[in-house]
């Protein structure tokens, strides 16, 4: 009869370890989305705004924007994007005191990690 609970507890350790598994690869899937998707909701619909004013106000194009925010949003995490996009607004500024954002290499770095997000959402979605 001791046998039986052993056997029990046996018959139940792969399905048990299995679930854990899953549980432990589910949160590091959850956590590998949550880098992928760390862009605040406001700052997703000002992107598709922007992007459907200079492309035109179809369903197409809100569905080509959507794309080119989350091809954007996987190749670069929001804190490096509101860094690009306060230089490329910086630069639009004249003045000395503006040079910070136009000759540094990181503001450059920014803008170069930007640039080739997006071009490599014109292709994944244009």
């Amino acid at each position: 009869m001791k046998l039986l609970p052993t056997l029990a507890l046996a018959t139940l350790a792969l399905p048990l370890a299995l679930l854990a598994a899953g549980l432990v690869s589910g949160r590091a899937g959850a956590a590998q989305t949550q880098l992928h998707n760390d862009f605040p909701t406001a700052a997703r619909a000002d992107y598709v705004f922007a992007c459907m004013a200079a492309n035109g106000q179809t369903q197409e194009m809100l569905q080509r924007c959507s794309c080119s925010l989350d091809v954007v949003a996987s190749i670069m995490p929001y804190d490096d994007y509101v860094e690009a996009e306060t230089v490329l607004r910086m630069r639009q500024l004249g003045g000395e005191n503006t040079a910070i954002f136009r000759d540094t290499k990181i503001a450059k770095d920014y803008v170069d990690q930007l640039r080739g997000a997006q071009a490599e959402a014109e292709l994944r979605c244009f």
